[in-house]
């Protein structure tokens, strides 16, 4: 069951995410903190982080593609 801060989360995934569905998705919607989830598996679990460690991993993703 979910946490009631985990219901007001907006779930994303990526505009790049073609794959039918199989991507991570990451929410929005609690201050300073990104949870993070497999599309495939909306109600198993949840990864935490936070917004410096998510934009971090973001700007390493990116740099990394190039």
């Amino acid at each position: 069951m979910a946490s009631a801060p985990m219901l007001s989360v907006e779930w994303r995934r990526s505009s790049y995410s073609t794959n039918g569905g199989n991507c991570v998705e990451m929410g929005v919607g609690i201050p300073h903190t990104v949870p993070i989830r497999d599309s495939k598996n909306p109600t198993g679990p949840t990864l935490i982080t936070s917004h410096t460690a998510w934009t971090t991993f973001i700007a390493f993703a990116k740099a990394a593609a190039v």
